[in-house]
Parts: C-alpha cells; sequence; structure tokens
C-alpha cells in the first residue's frame, strides 16, 4: 500500500533577521529540493529515459538510411551523368557522407547511455537539450534551403560553370528539405515526453514562501 507525505518549508520575510541564520536557511531550502527530486522511483525514471533513448535511436536510424541511400545513388550517378545532375548526384555523396558519420555517432551515443544511471535533473537536462539543437537544426535548414536557392539562381547569371551551381543548388534544396522536416519530426516526437515528466516534477511544489514536496512510497 503506498504512503504519502507532504512536508512544506517556509521562510517568512522579516522573522529571521540576522544573515547568517537566513544563509543557513536558504541553503537548506536548496538541499531540500534537490534531495526531493532524488526521491523519484528509480523504474519510472529509467523508463522515461529508455523512451527517449529509443526514440533518439530510431531518428539516427532513419537519418542514416537516407544517407546510405543517396550516397548509393550518387556513387552510381555521379559518373554516368553529365551537366547539373552530375554535380546534383555528387552533392548528393558528399553531404551524405557527412549525415551517415553524425547519425553513426548518434546512435552509437544513445546505445551506451545507460537509463537508470541519470536522476531527475539530468534526465531533464539531457531531455530538453536535445530538443534545443533540434529547434536550432531547423533554423540550419531554412539557411540551407535559402543557400540552395541562391545557388539556383545564381547559376542562371555567370558563365562560369553554371551547371555546377545549378547541380549543387538542387542538391542543397533536397537535402535541406529533408532535413526540416527530419528534425520537425524528431522534436515532435520528443516534445511528447514533456507530459511524461509532469508527475516526477509534481512531487515538488511552490508554497508562495517556500517549497513543499510529496513522498509517494
Amino acid at each position: 500500500m503506498k504512503k504519502t507525505f507532504t512536508q512544506a518549508v517556509t521562510y517568512q520575510p522579516g522573522a529571521d533577521k540576522l544573515p547568517i541564520r537566513k544563509a543557513l536557511l536558504t541553503w537548506f531550502l536548496v538541499c531540500a529540493g534537490f534531495w526531493a527530486l532524488a526521491q523519484v522511483p528509480a523504474g519510472d525514471l529509467s523508463s522515461f529515459n529508455t523512451w527517449r533513448l529509443d526514440r533518439q535511436k530510431t531518428g539516427m536510424l532513419i537519418l542514416g538510411g537516407w544517407a546510405v541511400g543517396n550516397m548509393a545513388v550518387g556513387a552510381a550517378l555521379t559518373s554516368r551523368q553529365t551537366g547539373s545532375a552530375k554535380y546534383f548526384h555528387q552533392m548528393n555523396l558528399a553531404w551524405n557522407s557527412v549525415n551517415l558519420g553524425i547519425a553513426a555517432l548518434g546512435y552509437w551515443g544513445a546505445s551506451k547511455s545507460d537509463p537508470a544511471a541519470m536522476d531527475l535533473f539530468q534526465s531533464i537536462q539531457e531531455h530538453h537539450k536535445i530538443q534545443k539543437i533540434l529547434l536550432f537544426n531547423a533554423g540550419l535548414d531554412v539557411a540551407y534551403l535559402m543557400g540552395g536557392a541562391y545557388l539556383i539562381e545564381r547559376s542562371k547569371r555567370t558563365e562560369e560553370i553554371p551547371e555546377r551551381l545549378k547541380g549543387f543548388g538542387q542538391s542543397i534544396l533536397l537535402q535541406g528539405g529533408f532535413l526540416l522536416v527530419f528534425d520537425i519530426a524528431q522534436y515532435a516526437a520528443l516534445a511528447t515526453g514533456n507530459e511524461k515528466l509532469k508527475p516526477f516534477l509534481s512531487a515538488i511544489y511552490p508554497t508562495g514562501n517556500g517549497i513543499g514536496w510529496t513522498l509517494t512510497f
């Protein structure tokens, strides 16, 4: 049978006029908050981290599959095509060699992470850090799209290998478009985990002039 213990620690302004005692009370409040964070059931938190890592690994498999496919087509067609098509496949091959490296490192990192080794603070920090990275990458993807469009437009106004500019621009448009969809989809998938964190965070609550925590055991 589960039992619930609730405790609130408050501080009344003006009730203690001694700076040292105020500092000690503040330190106690901070320590109490971190102690409460550490009381989250390890099994539940491990399940959340496993869920997050599985989403990351799935994303890296998708990115890696896209990279391998593009590299295979690029390697097969670069030498067979002429004009802008040749440069299109050439850029796809080069671009996705980088994507493949990112996917491999990302999958390896997620696989090596121990979901049971992270406490609540580390779990929250890692979860939101990845979401921020994905949003930042989405911004870069928009820049890629703009860069690809610029190269295509530039190819219309130059006589110095315009086919190369056009082919590279078309490739960057394709790769940037895929990455934009990928990063947004990956962000949306991980963002659903924000709701999963609420039960863990509900153990700590503000009281207006202090903090409180609830333990269930």
